[in-house]
């Protein structure tokens, strides 16, 4: 492999020749091989995104040359356009502030801008720390991730749910409590519970997004802001907002901004709200349309693909299966987000690298389990009504509608010896003599059992 020769403060080291990176990047490369798991590239959009706000701010604020600052905000527009990620090839596992991706991206920027007689350093780091670079380009990548992808996906879920409400208002099937026989629902209240369910969860993301949108910058090294001035800080987050069109602000304690993660422990918990009630819902739906014969029936899923390498006809839940495993993925992060958010020392959170791949792992996860779990599962899904009449008809728990009229104890007696001997629960009640034919047909009617929700 061809090189060229890179200098930084500790000496000379060999680069591959076409890189875009230099000596930090290069010694980082060599000395954390761990895992392989590079940077995720929703971070390093947020990375390049910074440095050109960055650019941008200092030549407002007179601390940049108006060629530099232009140059800068060239190769980052030129990376977030071509998306050349190759050129940042650095691990998650590296230093805990992450400040080898910062360089890395500040090494790339240069390179790209050197006409100019850029530094990495001295102009497209200016006014920056690491410590207050990494933390807001998470928020930052976190928030687009959400706004952008997350959001929206889970909002035609939901739309998806409400139509499917709508269309089953009236069918009738038996409820279940404890994987047990209980009083009845209409097929639209259970869809109802999975579509609130979801509006729930993005009212919590929206509030956890409240959080998110505070930004470190400005804080530098310590939380002090050396080097780093109030007008500079301001103009950065003007620009910011111009470009993304989202209202970011600056943690107003930059102390809080650099050694505390609390708001990314926030919005996880959020996803994993999220990831529960999609579990939830999913197993529901896989035991919901279990059999097609042996099992409850009671709905259709589409058939996306053979389901057994050796049963031939055989179809299974594969969409829940998925987002089942991507939920179970999602409350693992979250255990190892409270962990390394729980470990900021002094002034700086060294956990930053590992934040930030779980965090947006878990969004990128959702937004396309939920997506396709919506896609192939849910769009297709059909009811089997002639099979929810059928378990219906057959529950002993529609004795329940009987409580008010001949009490819980005569309920109970008709239920236990209708399920000893096999007989329907009209039959038993006319036999025990406790109602008659028109009583029974007039207060056992599972329509009037359902509530009024």
């Amino acid at each position: 492999m061809e090189t060229r020769t890179e200098h930084d403060s500790m000496g000379n080291i060999e680069v591959p020749k076409e890189a875009w990176w230099g000596a930090q990047t290069e010694r980082s490369r060599q000395n954390f091989k761990i895992g392989g798991e590079k940077m995720p590239t929703e971070l390093l959009h947020a990375l390049v995104l910074v440095k050109k706000m960055a650019a941008i701010a200092n030549q407002q604020t007179g601390k940049l040359k108006m060629e530099k600052a232009l140059a800068i905000q060239a190769a980052a527009d030129l990376l977030l356009a071509g998306k050349n990620w190759q050129e940042f090839p650095l691990v998650v596992w590296q230093t805990g502030s992450g400040t080898q991706s910062n360089m890395n991206t500040n090494e790339v920027i240069a390179h790209l801008a050197s006409k100019e007689q850029v530094h990495p350093n001295d102009d497209v780091n200016k006014s920056q720390s690491s410590n207050d670079v990494f933390p807001t380009a998470l928020h930052i990548a976190g928030t687009l991730s959400l706004e952008k992808n997350l959001l929206p996906v889970l909002r035609e879920m939901i739309y998806t749910l409400k139509g499917l409400e709508e269309a089953n208002r009236e069918i009738f099937k038996i409820g279940r409590t404890h994987l047990q026989d209980a009083t009845p629902v209409t097929f639209a209240q259970e869809v109802s519970g999975w579509r609130s369910a979801l509006e729930h969860n993005e009212k919590m993301l929206l509030d956890s997004l409240a959080e998110l949108r505070q930004l470190a910058i400005g804080g530098t090294a310590v939380g002090t802001g050396l080097n780093a001035s109030k007008a500079y800080e301001e103009a950065f987050i003007a620009a910011l907002n111009e470009e993304t069109g989202i209202s970011f602000s600056s943690e107003a304690n930059k102390f809080h901004a650099l050694a505390n993660r609390d708001a990314i422990v926030f919005v996880s918990g959020a996803l994993k709200a999220l990831a529960a009630n999609c579990l939830k819902m999913a197993n529901d739906i896989r035991w919901l349309a279990s059999g097609p014969r042996s099992g409850l029936g009671e709905i259709t899923i589409p058939a996306n693909e053979p389901g057994s390498s050796i049963m031939p006809g055989k179809v299974n839940p594969t969409q829940c299966e998925a987002l089942a495993m991507v939920a179970v993925q999602v409350m693992g992060n979250d255990t190892a987000i409270g962990i390394a958010a729980s470990q900021g020392n002094f002034e700086l959170n060294v956990y930053l690298p590992l934040l930030a791949y779980d965090l947006l792992q878990s969004i990128r996860l959702l937004t396309d389990g939920l997506h396709s779990f919506n896609e192939n599962c849910l769009k297709g899904l059909t009811v089997n009504k002639k099979r929810m009449e059928e378990l219906l008809e057959q529950s002993l728990m529609l004795v329940t509608a009987l409580n008010t009229q001949i009490g819980y104890d005569k309920g109970a007696e008709i239920a236990k010896k209708a399920y000893d001997e096999g007989t329907t629960l009209k039959e038993t009640a006319l036999a025990l003599g406790y109602v008659t034919e028109a009583e029974y047909e007039a207060w056992v009617r599972p329509e009037k059992m359902i509530g009024e929700r």
